[in-house]
């Protein structure tokens, strides 16, 4: 789709503002963003008149259960944990994402466009996670990137899962157990599997140790979920036993070990910010806590872990952390251009640059201010979503083929 949005106020993130600037988007990429009088505009480009508002990159969640743990559909639409068995690796999100979930409307209503969509954090090891848009018929059609990483929890829920089948793990020591032992034998299988190549033996593949390998190798990243400060030093220690690449999920007591965080280059994906304090490994829940790690300089993401928090509010979160000490560059970042990056997803989303997707949002004005709302919603230059002020609700444009 080729569209030139003109005249906004257009904040690119990685760059400095431009008053009065002009994006251009041709087949479905950014190709130009600069101040409107020196971006050429193509004859037959579709003009979208953004004077008086912002634009800004569509936002990035990364971690959130779209699609898998479905709006208003109770246990028909809960297929967010695998729970008969602690060892999930070759479980994939894809598999479960029902792209007609309200949750994705919501989404674009709150100006976020791409979601990384994570298994729930009953298991050790819970399964693959997957990249995809926030608009489309199937969820082949909005993938980014699959597997993007892998997810694993320790912690109370875990523990509670499986100790209340009073089967392993049912403790701290007996979670991390597990994950250590997948992880020695996805060592060993590596081994095996790699003579078998070399001899040129046929060898009995394993999904699950699949998996597994290539997180060993540094090919997916380990998103860890993890609140409380002993179970993150956990997450840390298992890393490093296994030389894993390693990012924190939640991070609800990372401040209070934000120096050894920031020391060791851990990224911190934090959230929810405004649940309730309704578990022990919760009580030092706070909006304060995404200041102190930035001000440590631990690079963050925020999520809103939606159903948990709508998915929506993503933006309200970072609003409410600014007031509670986070600067506003950094919470513009959380939501856009870090976890981009800490996903790996920098190179398709998370700012305003020639060469990225052309995901662009056009707000009423500045979107940390809890009154502006996402007005327009482009998909790689395609627009997905509209807020009609007459009927006082959104439109979304129609994936579907309807005869």
């Amino acid at each position: 789709m080729d569209i030139a949005i003109t005249g906004g106020y257009v904040v690119p993130v990685d760059g400095d503002p431009i008053d009065g600037g002009t994006v251009l988007i041709q087949d479905g990429k950014i190709v130009a963003v600069g101040p409107s009088s020196s971006v050429d505009v193509p004859e037959g480009v579709r003009v979208v008149d953004a004077d008086g508002s912002w634009v800004l990159p569509g936002f990035v969640e990364a971690h959130g259960h779209l699609g898998v743990h479905e709006e208003a559909e109770g246990w028909a639409g809960q297929d967010t944990n695998e729970m008969t068995d602690p060892l999930g690796a070759r479980m994939r999100a894809l598999d479960a994402i029902n792209p007609a979930d309200l949750g994705f409307l919501d989404a674009l209503s709150g100006g976020v466009t791409s979601v990384v969509i994570k298994p729930g954090s009953g298991n050790p090891i819970g399964g693959q996670t997957v990249a995809v848009k926030c608009w489309g018929r199937t969820v082949d059609e909005m993938l980014m990137r699959e597997p993007v990483s892998v997810k694993s929890a320790l912690g109370e829920n875990p523990k509670r899962v499986y100790g209340d089948q009073k089967k392993l793990p049912s403790t701290r020591q007996g979670v991390a157990a597990v994950i250590r032992d997948a992880l020695t034998k996805a060592q060993d299988y590596k081994a095996r599997r790699d003579e078998a190549r070399r001899d040129g033996k046929a060898f009995e593949r394993d999904n699950a140790l699949e998996v597994l390998v290539r997180v060993l190798d540094g090919e997916l990243p380990w998103c860890q979920h993890a609140h409380r400060a002993d179970d993150i030093a956990t997450a840390i220690r298992l890393s490093e036993e296994f030389g894993y690449k390693l990012i924190l999920n939640h991070g609800t007591e990372a401040h209070l070990i934000a120096d050894v965080v920031a020391a060791k280059g851990i990224p911190v994906i934090i959230g929810p910010l405004f649940t309730t304090r309704s578990k022990v490994e919760l009580r030092q829940r706070s909006l304060r806590n995404p200041g102190i790690l930035a001000r440590a300089g631990v690079e963050l993401a925020i999520t809103t872990d939606h159903p948990v928090i709508p998915i929506h509010f993503l933006v309200h979160q970072a609003t409410l952390a600014v007031k509670e000490g986070l600067d506003t560059e950094t919470a513009l970042k959380s939501i856009t251009t870090n976890p981009a990056r800490i996903m790996g997803l920098d190179d398709r989303v998370g700012a305003l640059k020639p060469g990225l997707d052309g995901d662009v949002v056009i707000w009423s004005g500045d979107p940390l201010d809890v009154m502006s709302r996402a007005e327009h919603v482009f998909i790689e230059g395609r627009e997905v979503y509209s807020y009609d002020a007459a009927r006082g609700e959104g439109v979304v444009t129609d994936p579907f083929y309807r005869e």
